[in-house]
């Protein structure tokens, strides 16, 4: 399935990029947030924004920072870009769901950011992780910054649904040393529920991660699982992710080498009021540590790393 990439409206003037919003993410480290200030884009007109978008030297860039123990190895830069085809019920970056909210940046300038830690990934076996919103919605834009990281020797990650799996090229993925597949069900309907699409082009996506990986070209594969109580929390949903993750290990072993079970929480909820969206999980409380633990044990009796 393919993208269409609506760029957001640019300003005549050069545009300074806000402040990022901090995402909620799972408890798994520390984040900093730096902002994007002196990324900046000036004088573009329409047609030549739509050109650049398509050749990928220009992204729709909603925040970046720096992250400690999240989104993969090591100090990482995180940069979260706009647009998202999928509606999850507990997004906690409702704000970046649209390609408009983002600020357009070129991939020069924030790989200038990327150059800019060469030493701290390098002492922290850090690097550069591309999120979202759904990366995939820029394939253009974000298969020249991976480029340009490699060129760097910097690692590269993809934080991704797998829903837009499809957008990435061969090429693409010979640049990404790390996916982190957010496989959100295993159950078709519940998928659907909770994000509105479909499931199969995410466990296609991982599919097709494990296979390039028996020519020795396939990234490594952080399978990512949001615990929902009563959306996610089934025990044969879960029984099926479980089962799915430990299958691509069965086509390349060593395709998944971590799972990371992602309690829900309510820190994303002042987002939604503030873009306007209903939050349909306003009610809902935070899995307890019993649960937590039954899910991560799925995951292990399927031979998995689990965290």
């Amino acid at each position: 399935m393919s993208a269409t990439l609506i760029p957001a409206p640019l300003p005549a003037d050069a545009t300074r990029l806000d402040a990022p919003t901090v995402r909620g993410g799972g408890p798994l480290g520390t984040r900093a947030g730096h902002g994007l200030d002196g990324l900046q884009v000036s004088g573009v007109e329409r047609a030549e924004r739509l050109a650049a978008m398509r050749a990928g030297e220009l992204g729709s860039l909603h925040s970046w920072e720096l992250v400690t123990a999240v989104d993969g190895p090591g100090t990482r830069l995180t940069a979260f870009l706009s647009g998202c085809p999928l509606r999850c019920l507990y997004c906690h970056n409702p704000d970046t769901l649209q390609m408009r909210d983002g600020e357009p940046v070129t991939a020069d300038e924030l790989l200038a950011r990327v150059r800019r830690y060469l030493g701290v990934f390098r002492a922290t076996g850090g690097g550069l992780t591309l999120s979202g919103g759904e990366v995939l919605m820029q394939p253009a834009f974000a298969a020249k910054v991976l480029r340009g990281a490699k060129e760097m020797g910097v690692h590269t990650a993809l934080d991704t649904s797998g829903f837009l799996g499809a957008n990435a090229t061969d090429a693409m993925l010979d640049d990404t040393d790390l996916v982190l597949l957010d496989v959100k069900s295993g159950d078709p309907a519940t998928y659907t529920r909770v994000t509105g699409r479909e499931l199969e082009p995410t466990l296609a996506f991982g599919r097709r991660l494990a296979e390039r990986g028996l020519s020795g070209h396939g990234p490594e594969v952080w399978i990512r699982f949001v615990l929902v109580p009563g959306l996610t929390d089934d025990e044969d949903n879960v029984q099926r992710v479980a089962e799915y993750a430990a299958s691509l290990n069965e086509i390349r072993p060593g395709t998944v080498t971590r799972v990371e079970v992602l309690p829900f929480h309510q820190m994303g909820r002042d987002k939604w009021q503030a873009v306007g969206r209903a939050y349909a999980l306003a009610d809902t409380e935070p899995p307890t540590p019993a649960l937590v633990e039954r899910v991560r044990g799925q995951f292990r009796a399927q031979g998995l790393t689990t965290y």
